[in-house]
């Protein structure tokens, strides 16, 4: 017999926890107790958003569940932005959040969140985790904390809530024994057999991939081949299968090339793995710029979740399926078909994505300055190494690099997509650092995120993360300045500026040197490339402060948000 927090803490030894990520608060301390005495490394960071998604990140680089404690209150809802941007983006993420003591509940004790009903902090999260636990005895801990990580990882992976009171984490309990996990859910043979005949059968057939497929690239790239299909992928899909592979045609929807979307919405088969057809991938789901299920072309969806079958484009093949294992079986059925060659589509594409990374390259040869964007990712492309991961925030940074930049194949892409949460950036950095330390990570961000999240800085300090800040700085928030001005001739509110309205921006670099890493302000072109250099070297953490001039990211494709505001206009 021990106490429930100890039992907690050899539990997550038992389920290989590496990192809790957090902040200490009255009613987890028993937890930060009972982990000085493990292995299990705390790490501690000044906010709570900032420790959410440095687990977020952790959990994105790693495979593993990202583990989170936080404090009762506002230390729970401080950290609803970074959960809930896990959550969207279907990432493993357990929060175990301390409590107020239970023999206080319905009196309103200090921090409970309470005003109109007795406390339930719990339902604050209830909107975007996959469940949530109030645990009542100490017993019942270690049952709570097997489902929420078994919950977590299954089916579509998300996010998990354990809500502990505090007194609880102290009172006697014994050690959970380890837990076991049932196989995933595998693709008939016969609905392998069938959607691989149907698109043997097809002359403009599409694999459409989403977020869910990373780790089984090859095997989807051996089906491509085989039938000569091209591939087309969502944002947070970038990278899955190497940019320059000849069958890759890019991002649908909203940042697509207009081959992209013209292709997609004439393909007479799609196969569309792990995707949810989110909005700007999708065209607002018009179909006059992407997608168009009307006129007897045929979707064949495989998706982990049922709620996601159907639910924005009518499904003729539907299945609920490991879409790592489904790619394997429609792989082994593909080879009862004859090899397909499409070269004229294959020179389209191969025309069209090396004329969209030349322009952008000829652009990035810019000796303006500031900098525009694309000088920015010519020169990262060139100093950082090829497997470099580059996590961004939203904005240029985000939408640039998933468009213009041809990504290594041994390279990686994080960002978020479901929530596009500004601030997740910088602290989801130092978590993919962590979780690959072997490797250089880039936080390509914006003065609007690094300014959401400056406690990122201090954070990779003192975890000794050598992550690279680079700020993609136009004292803006540029995209929607840029929206703003487009549709009301002019912008307020989105721009920083001094007391006199000139443009205004923290000293970044020196900030990054009173936390104790390096700081350059780049005041040439020719600076930027330098510094990124010496910062690979040097293997510190470093900031990068880099003045951009506001320019829009190029946008064949199309996205609600336009006509929103012609709709205003038009009556």
């Amino acid at each position: 017999m021990t106490t429930a927090a100890h039992a907690l803490v050899a539990q997550l030894e038992e389920l290989g926890v590496e990192y809790v990520f957090g902040t200490c608060g009255h009613t987890n301390i028993a937890v930060l107790d009972a982990l000085a005495d493990s292995p299990i490394r705390f790490v501690i960071a000044r906010h709570e958003q900032a420790a959410a998604h440095a687990a977020d990140g952790y959990a994105r680089a790693s495979g593993k569940p990202g583990v989170l404690l936080v404090h009762v209150g506002p230390g729970l809802t401080n950290a609803a932005t970074g959960v809930m941007t896990a959550a969207l983006d279907s990432v493993p993420l357990v929060v175990i959040s301390g409590d107020i003591p239970s023999y206080y509940r319905g009196r309103h004790p200090h921090q409970e969140i309470n005003l109109h009903a007795d406390g339930d902090q719990a339902s604050v999260f209830r909107p975007f985790v996959k469940r949530a636990w109030n645990v009542h005895r100490a017993q019942d801990l270690g049952r709570a904390v097997e489902r929420a990580f078994w919950t977590a990882r299954s089916g579509r992976p998300g996010a998990t809530l354990v809500n502990v009171p505090m007194d609880v984490f102290s009172r006697p309990a014994e050690p959970y024994p380890p837990i076991s996990h049932a196989a995933a859910p595998d693709l008939p043979e016969a609905t392998a057999e069938l959607i691989a005949a149907t698109l043997a059968a097809a002359d403009r057939p599409l694999l459409y991939i989403g977020g869910g497929l990373r780790e089984d690239a090859d095997v989807l790239i051996a089906l491509a081949e085989h039938l000569d299909i091209p591939i087309a992928h969502s944002l947070m899909a970038k990278g899955t299968v190497p940019d320059a592979h000849p069958l890759v045609l890019g991002m649908t929807g909203f940042w697509g090339l207009e081959l992209t979307n013209a292709y997609a919405r004439e393909a007479d088969v799609v196969l569309a793995l792990a995707t949810r057809f989110a909005e700007t991938d999708a065209s607002s789901w018009d179909p006059k710029f992407t997608w168009d299920f009307s006129a007897g072309s045929t979707l064949i969806q495989i998706d982990i979740d049922p709620a996601e079958l159907g639910r924005n484009y009518p499904v003729a093949i539907g299945a609920v399926a490991d879409v790592g294992l489904a790619v394997k079986a429609l792989a082994d059925a593909a080879k009862a078909h004859p090899r397909a060659e499409r070269p004229e589509l294959r020179e389209k594409i191969r025309q069209a994505r090396s004329g969209l990374f030349t322009a952008s390259r000829e652009r990035g040869r810019s000796e303006d300055f500031p900098l525009r964007p694309e000088r920015i990712l010519a020169d990262l492309r060139e100093a950082i190494p090829a497997d470099a991961v580059l996590v961004t925030d939203v904005g240029w940074n985000k939408n640039g690099v998933a468009q213009c930049y041809e990504l290594p194949a041994q390279g990686r892409f994080i960002t978020p997509g479901g929530a596009s949460t500004m601030g997740f950036g910088p602290a989801a950095a130092v978590g993919v650092q962590l979780a690959r330390p072997e490797r250089t990570v880039v936080a390509l961000i914006g003065d609007g995120g690094m300014s959401a999240q400056l406690p990122a800085v201090p954070l990779a300090v003192e975890q000794g993360a050598p992550v690279i800040f680079v700020v993609m700085n136009n004292r803006s928030h540029g995209t929607i300045s840029d929206l703003q001005a487009a549709h009301f001739g002019r912008s307020h509110g989105c721009d920083f500026t001094d007391p006199a309205g000139r443009p205004y921006s923290p000293d970044f670099a020196a900030l990054a040197v009173a936390c104790g890493a390096d700081g350059h302000t780049v005041t040439t072109p020719a600076e930027f490339g330098a510094a990124l250099r010496a910062a690979v070297a040097n293997r510190r953490p470093a900031l990068i402060d880099v003045p951009m001039v506001n320019e829009p990211v190029p946008t064949p494709g199309h996205w609600n948000i336009k006509d929103i505001y012609q709709g205003m206009f038009s009556d």
